[in-house]
């Protein structure tokens, strides 16, 4: 049985949790869940700039956990951009 995750501290509510290409229907488009933790990790260290001990600090969790987070949020970004998929942040 894996260990539950720590608890993580976000202190950011984004003003709007869905995004898609404009001009394509919703029905046809699949879509890329992005969860709040991974927004925020993203936002600390991509938008705030801090470094991962300082971003780490920020939410609570360690450095090497903060930057599996951030990655995971990167790489599924990057795919909704490049594919043309819809985005959607789950757990605000």
């Amino acid at each position: 049985m894996p260990r539950p995750p720590c608890p993580r501290n976000i202190a950011h509510a984004p003003p709007a949790t869905y995004f898609k290409p404009a001009g394509i229907p919703l029905r046809e488009i699949r879509e890329i869940r992005l969860a709040a933790d991974e927004l925020e990790a993203m936002r600390l260290a991509d938008y705030e700039g801090l470094y991962n001990v300082a971003a780490a600090e920020r939410m609570g969790v360690s450095r090497q956990t903060f930057d599996r987070i951030v990655n995971r949020a990167r790489k599924k970004v990057a795919e909704a951009l490049v594919n043309g998929l819809a985005l959607r942040v789950e757990g605000v």
